[in-house]
């Protein structure tokens, strides 16, 4: 196994194990070991290709508790976000938009600290939100956290939270996918390494379960709020 294999198995293996327990936070864990090995535009396509694989798995078994009317009303504003997040990422080099991603979900984190009320202003944008995660999940495969801030604030449950993601993200990577192949960041060298990786991604996928059944409410609202504002700090300050 070469040195990119291995790292892309690590970098795969963690972020959808961590994506099985808490509905989000795949691309956000995988990126930065794939970044090690590969250029951005090479990483997101390897992320669409598991999140594609794994879209199937968690809508069908979580399709009792995903809120559908939002998915629904999330589905355009992605879609366009999507082909101006690929576009800007085949003609530039937007660092400086991830570090305000970055910035942007350390200061979500800290109002929902502050604050126990749920933004009525975050409800009316749900649109901007749409478009502003589309735009993320196609130039960084990255648009998660924005879903979650939508997400977290239209839901009343971790288990329609959870699955509502999977739903959501599911919905955004469908559409990235084509966009992506159009775009010439999909190769059948990929999908052929893809290969080696799955039974390592489907372990990830199992053992993600096991623990989220282990887990209460309370204590995977902290994880959710800690990825987010970890992934925050490692999009501010990283290059």
């Amino acid at each position: 196994m070469d040195t990119t294999i291995l790292v892309l198995t690590i970098g795969i293996f963690t972020g959808f194990f961590i994506q099985t327990i808490i509905g989000f936070a795949g691309a956000l864990i995988a990126l930065p070991f794939l970044l090690f090995v590969m250029p951005l535009s090479e990483a997101v396509g390897y992320i669409s290709i598991f999140y594609l694989i794994s879209t199937p798995i968690y809508v069908y078994k979580e399709w009792a508790h995903i809120d559908k009317k939002l998915v629904k009303n999330l589905a355009l504003s992605s879609f366009v976000g999507i082909i101006v997040g690929i576009v800007v990422l085949t003609y530039g080099k937007p660092l400086f938009l991830k570090k305000a991603l970055g910035l942007f979900i350390i200061l979500f984190v800290l109002n929902s600290l502050k604050v126990r009320k749920e933004l009525q202003l975050m409800t009316k944008m749900k649109h901007v939100f749409g478009f502003m995660g589309g735009f993320f999940s196609g130039l960084f495969a990255t648009g998660g956290p924005l879903y979650v801030m939508i997400v977290k604030n239209e839901t009343s449950d971790v288990k329609t939270f959870r699955a509502t993601m999977f739903a959501s993200l599911g919905l955004v990577t469908v559409m990235r996918i084509p966009v992506l192949a159009l775009g010439g960041f999909l190769t059948v060298s990929q999908l052929y390494n893809s290969l080696y990786v799955l039974p390592f991604f489907i372990l990830a996928l199992f053992l993600g379960k096991k623990v989220y059944l282990k887990l209460d409410e309370v204590v995977l609202k902290k994880i959710i709020l800690g990825l987010l504002f970890i992934s925050g700090i490692a999009l501010l300050i990283g290059s």
